[in-house]
Parts: C-alpha cells; sequence; structure tokens
C-alpha cells in the first residue's frame, strides 16, 4: 500500500478478465469520495482488461476507507487492483511532457510477423521516441495461412524526434527487406480531417495504361510501351513522350476507344475505397496524364467529383495523332490539386494525392499527404508514403478507418 500522506496523486491500475461494470462499479466508490480524474485510460485485448485511473488526492480521500472499499469490490469482479503513490512533482512533470511531438506508423502487409514488429520498434526506439498504443485497424487474421489476408496495425508514438528523414529513410529500407508497406505521419489535426482525394488514372485508378491498349489496337504496342515505361521512371519528358506516343496511334479508327473502356480493369480495392470516401464526405478527383474518354466512364462509375486529363484528338472517325488543348503533365497535376483545394476552401495538409509515375511526384510532394501506389522505384523513394503490398482500399488505414467502418 503506497503512502499517501506525501502524494497528491494516486495511481489506480486494474488489470485482469473484462466483463461489463468494472469500470462503472469502481467508478462509483471513486464518485461517493468526491475524487477528481485528472486521467484515464483503457483497453481491451483478447478480453484481457487493462484500465488506469489517475485521481487527486484529498485528506479526507487518504483517511478514508476508499482504497479498502476499491480493493473488495475488485475482488468481487475478480480483477486485480493496484495503487501507486506519485507525488505533485512528478505529477507536473507528467504534464509537461504532453508537448513532445506525436507521431502514428502505420505497418501494412499480407501478413504480420514478431520479425516485422521488432525491426519496427528498434527504429522507432533508435529515433528518440516511445511507443503510446498499438493499435490493429485490420479485421482479425484468420490461423489458415492458405487463406491469405491483410494486415494493418497503428503504431502511436510520442517524444522527441531526431532525424525525421533518418527514420524514414530506415522505415523505406525496411520495406524492401520484407514484403511490408510501412507509413509515418505526424499524429495532427490535418491527419484526421483531410477532404480531398486525388488520384492519378492509369496505374492507379484502373489496372492498366490506356495508351498502352490503345497501341495494341493500333499494332504498334511495343514501341509505345517501351516509351510509357521509359516516361513513368522519369527518363524522359513526359510532354515530348506523350505527343510521341499519341501521334503513333494516327489513323486508329474510334470504335477502338469504346473498346478499351470496356476492357480496361479497375485497380483491386478502387470501388471500395471510392464509395467509402464518398460516404465520409470526402470529395475526389481523377488528374491524369491519360485520356477523358475513360476518366468521364470512371467519374460516373466511381462518383468522381472532379476531371482533368487530355483530350484526344478525334476527326472523320480516327485518332488524328493529337491532343487537343494543354497536356496534362506533373506541372498540371500540381496547379489542378491546388486549384481544387482552393475551390473547396481547403489548406494543402488537408488533401491526398496518389500516383505512381514520376509525372506524379510534383502533386504528391504538394499534397499533405503523397502516396506512391504500387509505383516506380524513383517514385516511391522520392514520396513520403508508399503502398505495394495491398489494393488501393489500403490507403483507408493511413486514414485512420478501420475494415468494420469501410464500406463492403
Amino acid at each position: 500500500m503506497p503512502t499517501l500522506p506525501q502524494s497528491r496523486v494516486l495511481h489506480i491500475d486494474i488489470t485482469g478478465h473484462d466483463a461489463p461494470g468494472v469500470t462503472h462499479a469502481l467508478a462509483s466508490i471513486l464518485a461517493r469520495s468526491g475524487a477528481r480524474i485528472l486521467d484515464i485510460g483503457q483497453a481491451v485485448i483478447h478480453d484481457a482488461l487493462a484500465l488506469g485511473i489517475l485521481v487527486e488526492l484529498t485528506d479526507e480521500m487518504k483517511s478514508s476507507s476508499l482504497l479498502t472499499e476499491l480493493l473488495l469490490e475488485a475482488h468481487q469482479l475478480g480483477v486485480q487492483i493496484r495503487f501507486s503513490a506519485i507525488t505533485g512533482e512528478e505529477y507536473q512533470s507528467w504534464v509537461g511532457a504532453q508537448g513532445k511531438g506525436r507521431y502514428l506508423v502505420s505497418v501494412l502487409g499480407p501478413a504480420l510477423t514478431a520479425a516485422h514488429l521488432a525491426e519496427v520498434s528498434a527504429i522507432v526506439l533508435k529515433a528518440g521516441l516511445n511507443i503510446d498504443r498499438i493499435d490493429r485497424l485490420s479485421g482479425r487474421t484468420a490461423l489458415d495461412a492458405a487463406a491469405g489476408g491483410r494486415v494493418c496495425v497503428e503504431l502511436a508514438a510520442s517524444g522527441d524526434l531526431g532525424s525525421e528523414d533518418e527514420m524514414r529513410a530506415a522505415l523505406l529500407q525496411l520495406t524492401h527487406q520484407h514484403d511490408v508497406d510501412i507509413a509515418f505521419q505526424h499524429d495532427n489535426v490535418y491527419r484526421r480531417n483531410r477532404r480531398l482525394v486525388a488520384f492519378d488514372m492509369d496505374s492507379t485508378l484502373i489496372n492498366a495504361e490506356v495508351i498502352d491498349e490503345l497501341a495494341k489496337l493500333a499494332g504498334v504496342g511495343e514501341q509505345v510501351q517501351a516509351i510509357t515505361e521509359s516516361a513513368m521512371r522519369g527518363e524522359l519528358d513526359f510532354q515530348a513522350s506523350f505527343r510521341k506516343r499519341v501521334s503513333l496511334l494516327k489513323g486508329l479508327p474510334a470504335s477502338a476507344l469504346q473498346q478499351v473502356v470496356a476492357t480496361v480493369p479497375l485497380m483491386d480495392g478502387a470501388e471500395r475505397l471510392t464509395s467509402t470516401l464518398r460516404r465520409l464526405g470526402y470529395k475526389t478527383a481523377i488528374l491524369s496524364g491519360g485520356f477523358t474518354f475513360v476518366g468521364r466512364e470512371l467519374q460516373g462509375r466511381l462518383g468522381i467529383d472532379y476531371l482533368h486529363a487530355n483530350e484526344l484528338d478525334i476527326a472523320e472517325g480516327t485518332v488524328t495523332g493529337e491532343v487537343r488543348g494543354e497536356i496534362v503533365d506533373g506541372a498540371r497535376k500540381a496547379h489542378y490539386l491546388t486549384e481544387i483545394a482552393r475551390a473547396e476552401g481547403l489548406s494543402m495538409e488537408q488533401v491526398i494525392a496518389v500516383g505512381d509515375g514520376a509525372n506524379d511526384l510534383p502533386m504528391l510532394r504538394q499534397a499533405g499527404l503523397g502516396i506512391a501506389f504500387r509505383a516506380k522505384p524513383l517514385v516511391r523513394q522520392s514520396a513520403r508514403q508508399s503502398i505495394s503490398t495491398m489494393g488501393l482500399d489500403g490507403i483507408l488505414y493511413l486514414l485512420g478507418v478501420r475494415d468494420r467502418e469501410a464500406l463492403v
């Protein structure tokens, strides 16, 4: 039992098998003593209860039977209770620590191993942070490994971060060694209040490069695909490479466009992500170096609010090999992103951008949350966040959305 007369704060620690009414029963005893609760936290993990309460001790409480009553009630409830005395100085030191930085580390992948957790927590420790809480955002994992699955756990950490760049580099290196993605975010008000998500289209919202599909129908598939891959890796200027690829489509019948629209597949997780975002009140946009004829189809199917893409020129029923208007390259994507955010009355910290190619980097860097999705190595290394191990709806985890909260 603590020596209460020298203490100003009492830490009550309750553990055991969880059951309805534990918090109510103990709080009722404290209420009869007029206790002021300074802090409280509770977690239930696999039916195991951990409840901590800090109460201010008054002279009347120190001379009462409060602790005895709590002990008896805990015994009746079948839980263990432990008391720790805290001095006023210790409490004030704890209060002062609340100004430290707060961060979130999300680990995503098909499975979570002890090695993943050990290596991530080692990086967190080396960076000068302490893990305060761990939450599972994904559904519970089946024992049958053959059933497959996906896992996301979120580590909330606090402390005085040494070098953010070094920590990000260490986490990125870990993703190269294991089949996991790791996101590192500041746990601030913007993380909980983002309102606009802008998507690249080809190889992001859809699992194809439309210009490559058109090129196959035009008989120049290999030639165009080689230029596309080089441009997405950042090896070629996007505008020049785009005009070259479009020129190779000259003479393609306009009917081929609808054929591509009918066969191009959505990226896995796209419908679940966009329907959940819509329900949560997010605005969405397609900012694409691809073509509007596919973008309009996706806009209607997925309920996308804004669309900016390239207009393929058609004359007398055939593709002319030209593009109407200004080409949407990386700079234009960033411009449109800023324009839409301004129209919606949002700060850039409230904006999310998702893409896979080098021409997406300007908008990924501009957004409060830029996500490289199944991206080329250059893009993955340059973006602040990356997802490669699951579908597009894995982005919901980075917003703090649990599986049970997302639309099926």
